[in-house]
């Protein structure tokens, strides 16, 4: 391996340890949903975190973005918001008779979309340009959004009530869908002990504009070996022609897109940086497949009246698809 590179990617692991310690003197617990934050930050790809209200998942942003020292904007979702309320609006200037923009919450680097499926579609559907063309149009005028450029969104899960479910093209474009679950009771103790002081420690900004751009093209130089590529692509393959891997095809609506074996051999790249190894292993694809993976799966009807959700059809490619 290169020693150039070997000496980049432990002083990228250096730093992103040093993150991570600082993300735990705010939030408990949660290192998966940390991991996937830094890997949105290094890929540049952008997180869709669902789970119960009440799981620290607007905090953990917060608290990354802080972390990041990049500027940051939230953005709360509700029922009555409108498309220029994220991206902004043309001014009439009555004095001048000319016209002004505005810019909207949307024009920042790293974005906090909170509870972003409790807004109809035609404002979850205003991000998607910003998310897939990193650029925002107001009125005939088009804006270019300056790297790093990230959408952190949150979601209640889907059955809760007055939540819209995403589109398609949307979801889509989330590098990853981050399922977040319950503290463990030792975790949950820790929080109890910490809220009794009621007192917000300071966050240091460990990174910048310069610094991530820096560690995101140490990303692209990790090495993936052909036999990966071709794993990969085996797995998405999976899930287009499941009867090819020994898969019920009736369970299978639509399989992963190109796009979605992308996400996966960049996450995996990702991955194996927050490992401080400067080559990728079967073991980062796996860690990460399934968060990368589960929003491009379509089931049937047939398969959701078996109870089956994404997860496990995601299972059963893991156990047909050959592991070099």
């Amino acid at each position: 391996m290169d020693a150039e590179l070997e000496k980049q990617v432990k002083k990228a692991h250096e730093i992103i340890e040093r993150v991570i310690g600082e993300y735990n003197k705010v939030v408990v617990g949660q290192r998966v949903m940390a991991e996937r934050m830094l890997i949105g930050l290094l890929t540049g790809g952008h997180l869709l975190l669902e789970g119960v209200p009440g799981l620290a998942k607007t905090i953990a942003v917060k608290t990354m973005a802080r972390i990041s020292g990049l500027p940051f904007s939230r953005i709360q979702f509700t029922p009555d918001l409108m498309p220029s309320d994220l991206l902004g609006t043309q001014i009439y200037n009555q004095k001048t008779g000319d016209f002004s923009i505005k810019k909207g919450p949307l024009f920042s680097h790293v974005i906090l979309a909170d509870e972003i499926n409790r807004a109809p579609s035609k404002v979850q559907s205003a991000l998607l340009e910003a998310m897939q063309e990193r650029q925002i149009t107001i009125a005939d005028e088009s804006f270019t959004l300056e790297e790093p450029y990230l959408v952190m969104a949150t979601q209640n899960p889907l059955e809760q009530e007055g939540t819209y479910p995403l589109p398609e093209a949307q979801v889509d474009r989330f590098l990853m869908k981050v399922q977040v679950g319950y503290p463990t009771p030792a975790e949950e103790v820790d929080i109890l002990r910490r809220m009794s002081v009621r007192q917000e420690l300071p966050v240091e900004p460990l990174l910048s504009k310069e610094i991530l751009l820096k560690l995101r093209k140490v990303v692209d130089h990790v090495y993936m070996d052909d036999k990966l590529f071709g794993y990969i692509v085996d797995l998405v393959f999976a899930t287009r022609d499941p009867k090819r891997f020994g898969i019920d095809p009736s369970l299978i609506l639509y399989g992963v897109s190109p796009r979605g074996s992308i996400a996966l051999a960049q996450a995996a790249r990702a991955q194996a940086l927050l490992s401080g190894e400067s080559y990728v292993k079967t073991e980062d694809i796996k860690a990460v497949a399934y968060d990368v993976l589960r929003h491009r799966l379509a089931l049937t009807y047939e398969a959701e009246a078996e109870g089956l959700t994404s997860q496990d059809l995601l299972r059963k490619v893991f156990e047909q698809v050959h592991t070099p």
